[in-house]
């Protein structure tokens, strides 16, 4: 999701108003979520890989943040083998791995990548203050539509600032390396990072209360929905009822 408040969002589905984009986003994710047959949920990637084609987006940022994701749910899923009761498949160093716990690790990586697909096919190349304005105009809390903002605007604040201290780390001739005095230096990093994101946030703070800020951003309305949004509606709701079809006809995996 972009920090700017231009949506660059490309393709077929840029023009396409945000509170219909957030709809269907949070529809198929409740639907990937509750999906049972391994058959849906691959149709449901399949659907969302050509989303994501629609959209053009940068393919390389796309593919690094897809990766980071899988390597995150394949470190998280490697033991659930072992944890989850079934019938046991083989050992590995006295622990067992079920049948019935492989399988649920496949469904639970399959149903990830189904939804940060359909994320960045509609919400990825969204701009934060059009996705404010969708989340307003579906009268969504404020306090939620608020929280979104700033963790958007400043989570890239602070990734700018870890940049920083590390070229700072590197001008200074420091490599990191599996040692005591690396791991000493990182945690240093990290305190560091933790004292600048807090007065960075005093700061802003003072800047916004200067400017009348008092609690929640004010959006402009977005226009009324023409032709093409109710179009895509439609396009995503015969969709969503091929997939459940889908769903209920083919038995489950587990």
């Amino acid at each position: 999701m972009s920090p700017a408040s231009q949506n660059t969002a490309t393709g077929m589905i840029g023009p396409v108003d945000p509170r219909f984009r957030i709809i269907c986003t949070i529809i198929f994710a409740v639907f990937v979520v509750s999906a049972a047959s391994w058959q849906a949920v691959v149709a449901t990637i399949v659907a969302a890989a050509v989303m994501v084609a629609l959209s053009l987006p940068e393919w390389r940022k796309t593919l690094r943040r897809v990766l980071a994701m899988d390597g995150f749910i394949f470190a998280t899923l490697l033991l659930l083998p072992f944890t989850y009761p079934g019938d046991t498949v083989f050992t590995l160093w006295g622990h067992a791995a079920s049948q019935q716990g492989i399988n649920q690790a496949i469904m639970i990586g399959l149903k990830a990548n189904a939804v940060i697909f359909m994320v960045m096919a509609f919400l990825g190349a969204l701009g934060s203050t059009d996705l404010g304005r969708g989340m307003m105009g579906l009268y969504m809390p404020t306090k939620l539509t608020t929280l979104l903002m700033f963790t958007v605007r400043y989570i890239d604040v602070l990734h700018h600032e870890y940049l920083r201290l590390r070229q700072a780390m590197r001008a200074r001739a420091f490599h990191l390396r599996s040692n005591r005095h690396s791991w000493k230096m990182m945690g240093y990093l990290v305190g560091m990072l933790l004292v600048r994101a807090h007065d960075r946030s005093e700061r802003i703070v003072w800047a916004m209360k200067c400017r009348g800020f008092h609690g929640h951003f004010h959006f402009t309305h977005l226009s009324h929905p023409v032709k093409a949004d109710y179009i895509f509606l439609l396009v995503m709701a015969v969709l969503l009822a091929a997939l459940i079809t889908l769903e209920v006809l083919c038995p489950p995996l587990l």
